[in-house]
């Protein structure tokens, strides 16, 4: 079994920042491209940023510049570096990660969520 949890959300000001990271753990090979999402109340889920097994990353446009994505391979873990929030940016942020299983079949695995909460 495959599982990605996050943590580093809370509440911040205005023009605060926050580090989220997104630890996969289980039985599989290998990560292929993880992505962050969020969900605002009442609204759709989206996506916020990708960053493939190469390092390569893409950002939406409404965080370029202020958000940074990377990984480290080796602990299998991803992280959301989050600057100049402003209360737009709350929501509950979700980490996805598409895994290479031990067959080589792949696997997309999501978390639960950590709350990022941006008072103004």
């Amino acid at each position: 079994q495959v599982q990605v949890v996050e943590s580093g959300g809370g509440l911040v000001q205005a023009g605060g920042s926050l580090r989220l990271s997104c630890a996969a753990s289980g039985n599989f090979r290998s990560i292929n491209t993880m992505a962050w999402y969020r969900q605002a109340p009442g609204k759709q889920r989206d996506l916020v940023a990708t960053v493939t097994s190469g390092g390569s990353t893409d950002y939406a446009d409404s965080v370029k510049g202020r958000f940074t994505i990377s990984r480290d391979n080796t602990k299998n873990t991803m992280y959301l570096q989050m600057i100049s929030l402003s209360p737009e940016d709350t929501a509950l942020y979700y980490c996805k990660a598409i895994c290479v299983s031990v067959f080589g079949t792949y696997i997309e695995v999501w978390g639960q969520g950590t709350h990022v909460t941006v008072s103004s």
